[in-house]
């Protein structure tokens, strides 16, 4: 495999909300899209798409030379694939379907091409176990949706090699993404985990009655939430351990979280209670707000968030060089 290929023809495989959101991203970023989906109405869908997520795209800003006219569509895969160099993968998450696509495109891929997939759930081992070359195929995990969060998570399989893994890296990073190196495979990756340990414990104090399902959302929205918008736990404990940081916040805090941990509740699945409840109260609080009006108001807040954090990472870009070039007392 070309380790410094450049990647310029990017193929989309299944065009649901993830990989539409993928394409409109890649779109923006000035590549060559060719999408594949073998669904009904998939090219218009598509198409539909990337036209209403391209407004939120000029507000993030669109690379030179982009267009919408370089988005190409087939509903045959092998020449989908054929010129690619990078793959984004987004099919249903089968274990059989998917070990049999990945070797479906593995077989009609350019071999020095990286096969990414999405997938949120089955680990890349299981998904490039029959393909001839593994050492390409690589987990490339957005949040949703992927053409206004940052966030990728890159997993090898126990056959992707030490290069893919830093050049996927190297792409997302180069079109603006966040991404983050998993270094072991455990299921569910690490976001969707840090959700899941969250809302088992929103879902637990709702089933208690400690409170209700719209003030769950607004004790993380408007408390925990806006602070990791802005930085992520580790850094935040660092503060809150104040002058004298995170050995500080250490010494001190770590006492009554250990007692807090041991008091979370340990639910393991949802009772059609709490699923009843749960049901109601969102409805209740979504109120008579649709999906697309929820999705807007959504992702307008969330593009806000995007370049008010861009303004303050070029300040203080600004403030580190500038105290760099400050002479220092000897």
């Amino acid at each position: 495999m070309a380790k410094n290929k450049q990647i310029q023809n990017v193929a989309i495989v299944g065009t649901g909300v993830i990989g539409a959101s993928w394409a409109a991203l890649y779109l923006a970023r000035g590549l060559n899209v060719t999408a594949t989906d073998p669904a009904p109405n998939a090219e218009a869908n598509l198409r539909r798409f990337v036209d209403d997520a391209w407004k939120d795209l000029q507000v993030i800003g669109l690379s030179p030379n982009t267009s919408r006219e370089h988005l190409q569509f087939t509903p045959d895969m092998k020449k989908a694939l054929s010129e690619a160099d990078l793959v984004q993968e987004n099919g249903p998450e089968r274990k059989d379907f998917k070990i049999k696509l990945f070797a479906d495109m593995d077989a009609a891929t350019p071999p020095d091409s990286i096969i990414a997939s999405s997938s949120s759930g089955l680990t890349m081992s299981v998904m490039q176990s029959a393909t001839k070359h593994p050492e390409r195929c690589v987990i490339g995990h957005p949040f949703n949706p992927p053409h206004v969060i940052p966030l990728v998570e890159v997993v090898a399989g126990e056959k992707t090699s030490p290069e893919t893994v830093q050049r996927a890296i190297a792409f997302y990073t180069s079109i603006g993404k966040k991404p983050i190196h998993v270094r072991k495979e455990v299921v569910g990756h690490v976001a969707n985990r840090l959700q899941a340990a969250l809302y088992r414990e929103i879902v637990y104090l709702i089933e208690q009655g400690v409170l209700d399902v719209e003030d769950s959302d607004t004790a993380v929205s408007w408390g925990p939430g806006l602070r990791w918008g802005v930085m992520g736990p580790n850094l935040l404990f660092h503060l809150g351990g104040g002058q004298g940081g995170i050995q500080h916040f250490m010494e001190q805090f770590t006492g009554p979280l250990s007692t807090w941990w041991k008091d979370l509740g340990n639910i393991t699945e949802f009772s059609p209670e709490v699923k009843k409840t749960i049901i109601e109260g969102v409805q209740k609080e979504a109120g008579n707000r649709s999906i697309d009006e929820l999705e807007r108001e959504r992702d307008s807040m969330l593009l806000e968030l995007l370049a008010t954090r861009a303004k303050g990472e070029k300040a203080s870009e600004a403030a580190t060089a500038s105290s760099e070039k400050q002479p220092r007392v000897a």
